[in-house]
């Protein structure tokens, strides 16, 4: 059974940006930001309430304490949280108004055409499989929209930036997926090329080559604006490195 509170745990964590409002943490790849079925500690929330001694916004409940905006477990890269209500509501506003620059960097196989583009299509949960989304008819899920630009062209891949307009679960990796480039090492939509194959498993590169890269928001107190931005971490980098033409 699941604890009936998180427990506070001393994990180390590479904070960006913190006040009394918010703290925007750069996350490594592998840690979960909030306990749930299968992860019941060792996450973010866990961090977070060790580091903030508890002073976290209450909006998420006791299980997302002080969670505005999620990233996957194995990507990287900034998430912000809040910890009083008053910063998690005005957070909150911004995501919802999509008025967050989000920006990704990705690793995906191939090379899109046009090399820079929109991709507007909605998501919901894949009636086939529960763990995966899946795009859908307008009007059977929520509307996603990315807009991803080629940086760098590799070999048999290339290095994108994706600016979120919405932030939907999986939403990069299946609108790259659909394009029919999915990104290296995701272990659920991709569907990588032998020598892709063969390189990640020598490199020991086991998660979806996906960094969020840019964080720039209002602060909901302040009213300052603010931006952050985060290297790509050491696996990412090698994988880049050994993908260069």
């Amino acid at each position: 059974p699941a604890p009936a509170h998180n427990v506070a745990q001393d994990i180390p964590l590479v904070i960006a940006f913190e006040d009394e409002h918010l703290i925007v943490i750069d996350k490594p790849a592998g840690l979960v930001v909030h306990p749930a079925a299968g992860n019941y500690d060792g996450t973010l929330v866990n961090a977070l309430l060790h580091h903030c001694a508890g002073s976290l916004s209450g909006i998420g409940g006791v299980e997302r304490p002080g969670i505005v905006h999620r990233i996957d477990k194995d990507t990287s890269g900034l998430i912000v949280a809040a910890k009083t209500d008053r910063a998690h509501e005005g957070l909150a506003a911004q995501f919802k108004r999509h008025s967050i620059d989000r920006r990704y960097k990705a690793i995906v196989a191939g090379r899109p055409q046009p090399a820079a583009g929109t991709v507007d299509a909605a998501l919901a949960r894949s009636s086939a499989n529960r763990q995966k989304m899946a795009i859908v008819e307008a009007d059977r899920g929520k509307r996603a929209v990315t807009h991803y630009a080629t940086l760098t062209t590799l070999r048999n891949a290339t290095l994108v930036e994706c600016r979120l307009e919405t932030g939907r679960t999986h939403q990069v990796r299946v609108h790259m997926t659909s394009l029919g480039h999915p990104l290296l090492g995701d272990p659920v939509y991709g569907r990588a090329k032998a020598e892709h194959n063969a390189m990640l498993t020598r490199l020991g590169f086991k998660r979806q080559a996906l960094h969020a890269a840019r964080l720039g928001f209002t602060h909901p107190v302040t009213s300052e604006d603010l931006a952050f931005e985060s290297e790509m971490p050491g696996d990412m980098q090698h994988l880049f490195t050994e993908l260069a033409v």
